[in-house]
């Protein structure tokens, strides 16, 4: 029955609020976000605690994005298939594999491919190999990415999740495009970019 009645119900509620959110984008000189740039497929990575709001933000745009193999990530991945992207299910303690497998094939046959680096279970804002594995061994590049609304409500969860609260002012940063990326890389490029984000000048 949840299955069934909380997406549908977030979804509504994505819909009411995601109408009120003003956008601040703040982009690297070399920066290829996904909706400006919607024919360049890369890896974007980004934290798990503005999964939110990248959903609403880049939806109906075909991004394959990688989601934890467990009850609540059937209730994430139903959600983020209303919004048009497409669920590849799998993390680090399930399926981890045969997901990142699934995920380098997308990339390979020319989708874009989304990754949460410090998903499903953290810690929070300490990036995993996942990404970067995806990004090399489809010779891709990877673009990080952080959105940070200035009014929200912070969750007690291990990420931190951010709720937007309505009319909230939000600040997208991308950064520019690396290849052959590694983890200490990415951890280096998304620390800059919540620190562009939350400190803005």
């Amino acid at each position: 029955m949840l299955l069934a009645i909380v997406p549908r119900v977030a979804s509504g509620l994505l819909h009411l609020l995601g109408a009120t959110l003003r956008w601040q984008p703040a982009y690297a000189p070399l920066a290829q976000p996904a909706d400006v740039y919607p024919t360049e497929p890369e890896v974007y990575v980004f934290w798990h605690r503005c999964l939110l709001l990248a959903a609403w933000r880049y939806r109906h745009l075909g991004i394959r994005i990688l989601i934890s193999d467990s009850f609540d990530g059937e209730l994430i991945a139903r959600l983020v298939q209303r919004l048009g992207f497409v669920p590849i299910r799998g993390s680090s303690s399930r399926g981890g594999a045969a997901a990142l497998l699934a995920a380098t094939r997308a990339r390979m046959e020319g989708h874009k491919v989304a990754i949460t680096a410090d998903g499903p279970r953290g810690p929070n804002y300490v990036a995993k190999e996942g990404a970067a594995a995806i990004a090399n061994r489809s010779q891709s590049t990877a673009s990080c990415f952080y959105l940070h609304p200035e009014s929200a409500w912070t969750l007690k969860s291990w990420d931190r999740f951010l709720i937007p609260k309505p009319f909230s002012r939000v600040r997208i940063v991308w950064q520019d495009p690396i290849a052959s990326p590694t983890t200490m890389q990415l951890q280096q490029i998304l620390d800059e970019a919540v620190n562009k984000a939350e400190t803005p000048s």
